[in-house]
């Protein structure tokens, strides 16, 4: 018990010595606002740039002035329900992220790394394939059990053994996990040419949908997602401190994961329905709350809630601009990003715990 005390005392001292970038609640504010500023940049960006450039002048007119110019009908039809799908599933990809790596206190976590978003694709894929279904209100429910048996199933392989569940270990059995939900998936798809030619663009992780009846299917599911990820932030600083402290301070730790792994479903299984899977958002983001906010998860949340959808919505800008005048998904633009800051947390020394 001792030895336990100690551990979790020197571990809430490490996250003592790591203040973050803004150091009071007034910076973190102005910082926050900042990141606001920049959002809201990025929303008129991916707007405003496509396959043909848009002025921001006729941004404006066809959000508050509306006619039936060729414009018009291109930002309110196809621009602003991509951009309103990139707020949505960015947020939910990184929040989802967020709250994995606090409950496992593991730098390394992510849906995408650890296979959560490869478990909601694949039993998609399989709703579709052998059941014929495909409306996004019926095979959403299939993601959501897909999302909840790969955490299952990813954290009894990576926490079997001596050692239990370390990041790195976790990290391959994801990885491994996804990689064979992957192949499968890929497999049964090519069964069935004809009804996953539709998919593919969503199997690539595309923020692209046809009007607006996708994003109002996984709305309020990704909303209850964010509300319970915001009620448990409080929760997940005492967790911070190790299972024995955080019960200690009254944290009850079997109904807080409960309420996190729900969370984490909703938000993961909602956005990979939507937008297919995307990986690295949950991965790069929380890191980049974390370097500007420090330790507390109420700050961090606010932070990728905000952030989150900035990477996404710039990469799928991106993604418009290199292959004019078609377009890279944005799954792809981030895998490039994502690959390599994977491999340089992995490398890190005291990548062992949050």
């Amino acid at each position: 018990m001792v030895t336990v005390a100690v551990t979790s005392h020197d571990r809430a001292r490490q996250e003592e010595k790591r203040p973050g970038l803004a150091q009071t609640n007034a910076t973190r504010f102005v910082w926050l606002l900042l990141a606001i500023a920049v959002l809201l940049c990025v929303i008129l960006a991916s707007i405003a740039v496509g396959s043909k450039d848009i002025a921001l002048g006729t941004v404006f007119e066809a959000l508050f002035a509306y006619n039936d110019s060729d414009d018009h009908a291109i930002i309110l039809a196809l621009r602003v329900p991509r951009t309103l799908m990139g707020l949505t599933v960015g947020a939910a990809l990184g929040v989802a992220g967020a709250l994995i790596q606090a409950l496992t206190r593991n730098p390394l976590a992510d849906p995408g790394v650890l296979g959560v978003n490869a478990g909601a694709a694949f039993f998609v894929v399989l709703a579709v394939g052998l059941l014929g279904i495909t409306a996004i209100q019926g095979y959403i429910w299939f993601a959501f059990l897909g999302a909840i048996v790969t955490t299952v199933v990813v954290y009894l392989v990576g926490s079997a053994g001596r050692n239990g569940a370390t990041p790195v270990r976790l990290t391959l059995a994801g990885v491994a996990i996804g990689a064979v939900l992957g192949g499968v998936s890929a497999g049964i798809a090519l069964l069935n040419p004809a009804t996953f030619d539709r998919m593919r663009q969503w199997n690539a992780g595309s923020l692209v949908a046809p009007g607006y009846e996708t994003l109002w299917s996984v709305l309020p599911f990704i909303l209850l997602g964010l509300a319970i990820a915001i009620a448990m932030a409080r929760r997940l600083n005492a967790v911070a401190l190790g299972d024995d402290l955080a019960a200690a301070l009254g944290a009850n730790m079997r109904r807080t994961r409960g309420f996190v792994v729900l969370a984490v479903t909703l938000l993961a299984g909602g956005a990979t329905a939507a937008a297919g899977p995307i990986g690295f958002v949950g991965l790069m983001v929380p890191h980049v709350a974390r370097w500007i906010a420090g330790p507390d998860q109420r700050w961090i949340l606010a932070f990728t809630i905000v952030l989150s959808p900035v990477l996404l919505l710039t990469a799928d800008v991106v993604g418009r601009l290199v292959m004019r005048p078609g377009e890279l998904q944005v799954g792809i633009v981030t895998a490039f990003v994502g690959a390599p800051v994977l491999i340089l947390l992995a490398r890190r020394r005291k990548v062992s715990g949050l």
